[in-house]
């Protein structure tokens, strides 16, 4: 079929659709006659689309095989699956043939048209950046399009750490030896929330514990006075012989099963008939600090908080910036200067202090 066979069919077919409800259909026709004689029109093969979806498919199992042989965590390499995938749908293209002007409209219409934020735009980006880096590497493409596709600009709020009055409100709210060890860990340590429930109570030495980290990299955190003493405590009520720090529990059907009451419920990880295999979910962790801080009365004291509470106290305190950057296990410094709640008085001071 020709590009005038192509143009003749399209013009018809809208023509046929408006016939009931325009009156002269002809004048129509002559206009899109008009506006369309500068443009090719050629029709869309489906079984092509399909073919570009599986292409599209078979390119992104193989980088998530890649991110995940690099040490990527599984929630990492499912927010790179979901975001890419997201991406390449919208477009409707192979990667082969997707240009820096698709990205740009894409951004702009998750922008303007589905009113999503900068950063999770800049979110979604970053995975479809990766993507076609590794693409890049790997030889399939030639030409990385994002190269020539500005970063995502937007305005990163620097969120606040917990007072040192809501430190101690928070810790009068605690209940039960549990809650008042991962309160204290979490503020010693600055641990990410996923390494605080993986820990092994075998890689507890003292005052220091090996933290596995994003990557599978390891470090060591160490405890202060306050959260050893919350340690031995917590560790003296557990009778059970699970070798994590935060066991898991049984399923609640099981406590049914076996008559155990509501109100030993509660302290659940004391009786050994409650406690199951595995270790307690991230989820469970955020849902127990944010009940603390209902009691409390503390807003938004859920376990990043603690983790950016415990960066800004120790740099607060004099340890050193690459120091801390080291503590939290990041790779870069400027991740570490994000999570940091300094006031202006404290620089100053600061700058008097160090700057000549």
């Amino acid at each position: 079929m020709t590009v005038t066979d192509e143009r003749e069919t399209l013009i018809n077919k809208i023509c046929n659709y408006l016939m009931p409800i325009v009156p002269d259909i002809r004048e129509i026709k002559n206009t899109l006659y008009m506006l369309t004689n500068e443009y090719e029109i050629t029709s869309r093969c489906t079984e092509i689309a399909v073919q570009d979806e599986e292409r599209n498919e078979y390119l992104l199992k193989k980088f998530l095989i890649a991110k995940t042989v690099s040490g990527r965590t599984p929630r990492t390499v499912q927010h790179y699956k979901m975001s890419i995938r997201l991406i390449l749908r919208s477009m409707q293209k192979t990667v082969d043939d997707i240009t820096a002007d698709d990205i740009r409209y894409y951004m702009a219409i998750r922008q303007r048209r589905d009113k999503v934020t900068k950063t999770t735009i800049g979110n979604e980006v970053r995975c479809l950046s990766s993507f076609m880096a590794w693409l890049n590497a790997e030889e399939i493409l030639l030409k990385n399009p994002m190269l020539r596709v500005e970063k995502v600009r937007y305005e990163q709020k620097k969120k606040k750490a917990l007072t040192e009055l809501e430190i101690e409100q928070l810790r009068a709210a605690a209940e039960g030896e549990q809650e008042k060890m991962i309160i204290e860990v979490l503020l010693s340590t600055g641990c990410r929330v996923t390494e605080l429930s993986q820990i092994l109570l075998s890689e507890i030495d003292g005052t220091k514990v090996l933290i596995h980290g994003k990557g599978q990299k390891e470090r060591y955190v160490y405890l202060n006075a306050k959260a050893e003493v919350m340690l031995e405590a917590y560790l003296s009520k557990r009778q059970d012989t699970n070798p994590y720090l935060l066991p898991g529990m049984i399923s609640i059907h099981e406590i049914h099963e076996k008559g155990i009451s509501v109100r030993k419920q509660k302290f659940w990880w004391m009786n050994p008939e409650c406690v199951g295999e595995g270790h307690i979910g991230t989820g469970t962790i955020e849902a127990i600090t944010r009940k603390i801080a209902k009691r409390a009365g503390v807003e938004q004291a859920n376990p990043h908080k603690f983790r950016r509470t415990c960066a800004t106290m120790a740099l607060r305190r004099g340890m050193p910036l690459e120091q801390v950057s080291k503590m939290l296990g990041h790779s870069e410094i400027s991740t570490t200067q994000i999570y940091l709640d300094l006031t202006e008085d404290e620089l100053e001071q600061a700058h008097k202090k160090y700057v000549v």
